[in-house]
This record gives structure tokens, C-alpha cells and sequence, in this order.
């Protein structure tokens, strides 16, 4: 073997599997079997407990996205990839504090949104790059700049990669610190009442005086009405909606539209981009999960 060439070698042990298992069709369906049921039990049990105990769901599910890939990072060496995560964890880390604390310091709710809100731009313009970089490998647009294919393909994954999963991180951080900040303040609760009577003239997001009128174009920052007929800073709204993934009216929780609200087309891509990346958060989350479950099923049957 060690005097076959690369090629070979991988040719040998390709042979090699195919021989272990031959024969062993009829085991190969029935992990197929065991995978689909177990993708369809804990997609229904997901689901349910979700719909139950969204609280709980969403903060397990912080949990693993933000503790999975860290194990995958040093157990594969991904020094850089720790080194970002590290820096990342400890300003969200040091925001989240701020966003905990009562009494709530009224620059808090600014401080939270610009953050992550810089955080969402970010892995916006990261990910928008990393894919461009996969589809010029794709038409073979890298040889014009005489970079490897292997290369280019692995730089614009790596992109992606970062741009999606601190994409779905902060977002769910952020709609954590949404909730702590908005009770702390109380205009909004989760479940029932506001404990406190909103002004025409407050924001509900950060609880703090709107001295321009809807009808007036600010110097520094615009006022918005909802359909609802409640004002709120144009930034809070925003971050609200956007980076706290709420879609709900801060104070009375009528639905926002937010094709009304982000009128401009150059904009409406930030609300489909953070669908996709909801849509991402099970698969970060969750799929290793159930992965490593459906071995340890195959495993405890003996099946290979």
C-alpha cells in the first residue's frame, strides 16, 4: 500500500468497502428506515415543543448552536474559526449583560441594537460574498485570477459558512435581549398586559421620549407609525423587527407588515435573508443531534 500512489490507494480501500458490504442490502434499508423515522419523530416532537414551550425551546437551542460547532472547531483545529468565536461570545456576552441588568440604563436598548444589528450587516455582506465566491468557482471564473478551484471553492464555503451561522446566532441572542429589555421596561410582555400605560409621545422599544413627529423628516433619526397607530423610533422599529425577529407590535402585538415597512426593494432582502436564516437554525442546531441519534440506534441493533 505504501508504495501505491494516492489515487490508487483511495482506489484499493474504495474496493475494499464495497466488498465488506456486499450482501448487506436488506441492513442498508433498514437504516435508511431508522433515519426517515427519526427525522419525522423529532421533526413532530420539535415542532410540539416549540408550539408548548417556545421559551425553553429557543434557549436550548441557543445553547447547542452556540456550544456544537465549538466542539467540531478544536476537535478539527479551526484556530481561526475559534479565535472569532471567542471575541464574538465575549462582547454578545458583555451586550447580554447590559441587556439583563434593573434597572434597565436607558443607552442599554441603542447599545444591544447597533451591535447586533452590525453583526447582522456583517454576516449579511460575508455570506452575499462567500456565495458569489462558490458560483464564479462554479463557472470557473477563478482560473481567470489563476486560484486553484479547490481553493476558491474552499474560500467561498468558509464565507458562507461564517456569514449563515453568526447570522442565525446573533439573531437569536438578540431576540433574547429583545424580550429581557422590553419586560424590564414595560411596554411589552410575552404573555398578558403591559404593566405600564404607553404615551404617544414614548418609544415602547427603548422607553425613551420621540421628539419628532411622524409627519416631520429628522435630522438624525425618523418616527414611525405602525398600522396599529403606535410610534416608535424609526431605528428601534427596525431593530426590533429585523435583528429581534418580532413582527408583532411591541406594545398591543397586531401584526407588523413589513412589505409597508420596508417599502424600498434594496431592503426587502434583509427580511428574506433572515428567514433563510431561521429556516438555518434547525440544521445548525438540531441535525447533529439527531444524526448522532440514528447511530446510536444503528449501533445498539447492531446494524452497520
Amino acid at each position: 500500500m505504501s508504495e501505491l500512489s494516492p489515487e490508487e490507494q483511495w482506489k484499493v480501500e474504495h474496493a475494499r468497502m464495497h466488498a465488506k458490504h456486499r450482501g448487506h442490502e436488506a441492513m442498508h434499508a433498514e437504516m435508511v428506515l431508522i433515519l426517515i423515522a427519526t427525522l419525522v419523530v423529532a421533526q413532530l416532537l420539535l415542532v410540539q415543543w416549540k408550539q408548548r414551550h417556545p421559551r425553553s425551546y429557543n434557549m436550548v437551542t441557543l445553547f447547542q448552536m452556540w456550544v456544537v460547532p465549538l466542539y467540531f472547531t478544536v476537535k478539527l483545529h479551526w484556530w481561526r474559526f475559534l479565535v472569532i468565536w471567542i471575541l464574538f461570545s465575549a462582547v454578545t456576552a458583555f451586550v447580554t449583560f447590559r441587556a439583563t441588568r434593573k434597572p434597565l440604563v436607558q443607552t442599554t436598548p441603542r447599545l444591544v441594537y447597533k451591535w447586533f444589528l452590525l453583526v447582522y450587516k456583517i454576516s449579511y455582506a460575508t455570506g452575499i460574498a462567500g456565495y458569489m465566491a462558490v458560483m464564479f468557482t462554479l463557472f470557473g471564473l477563478n482560473l481567470l485570477f489563476k486560484i486553484k478551484p479547490e481553493d476558491a471553492m474552499d474560500f467561498g464555503i468558509s464565507l458562507l459558512f461564517y456569514g449563515l451561522y453568526y447570522g442565525v446566532l446573533e439573531r437569536d441572542f438578540a431576540e433574547m435581549c429583545a424580550d429581557y429589555m422590553a419586560s424590564t421596561i414595560g411596554f411589552y410582555s410575552e404573555s398578558g398586559m403591559p404593566t405600564k400605560h404607553l404615551s404617544d409621545s414614548v418609544c415602547a422599544v427603548c422607553g425613551q421620549q420621540i421628539f419628532v413627529d411622524v409627519s416631520e423628516e429628522g435630522i438624525i433619526e425618523n418616527t414611525y407609525r405602525l398600522s396599529c397607530n403606535h410610534v416608535f423610533h424609526e431605528f428601534c422599529i427596525r431593530g426590533w423587527c429585523i435583528v429581534g425577529k418580532k413582527q408583532t407590535c411591541p406594545y398591543c402585538k397586531e401584526k407588523v407588515d413589513l412589505k409597508r415597512m420596508f417599502s424600498n426593494p434594496w431592503e426587502r432582502p434583509h427580511v428574506m435573508y433572515g428567514q433563510l436564516l431561521d429556516w438555518l437554525r434547525y440544521l445548525v442546531a438540531w441535525q447533529p443531534v439527531i444524526i448522532g441519534l440514528v447511530q446510536g440506534i444503528n449501533y445498539i441493533l447492531g446494524l452497520e
